[in-house]
């Protein structure tokens, strides 16, 4: 079952109420996803510990629902 941009960005926005989101379909087959996304959330962790983070706020649905999602994470710039 093939999730929607506007799905993934509903999960993450639920973990990260104040994040920038930008999701692409980059395959145009709702399954291969890229995310942006800028969370306050995210200063001071590793881009790993972000990502695990992202991948958390999924819900367990990475693997399944989803299969592929190419994350580009970062905190905001002052």
């Amino acid at each position: 079952m093939a999730m929607s941009a506007s799905e993934i960005k509903d999960l993450i926005i639920k973990s990260f109420p104040n994040a920038k989101v930008i999701i692409d379909d980059l395959r145009g087959d709702g399954d291969h996803y890229a995310a942006q996304i800028i969370a306050e959330e995210f200063r001071g962790k590793t881009r790993v510990q972000q990502h695990q983070m992202v991948y958390n706020a999924m819900g367990g649905r990475m693997g399944k629902d989803l299969h592929a999602l190419a994350l580009n994470t970062s905190a905001p710039k002052d």
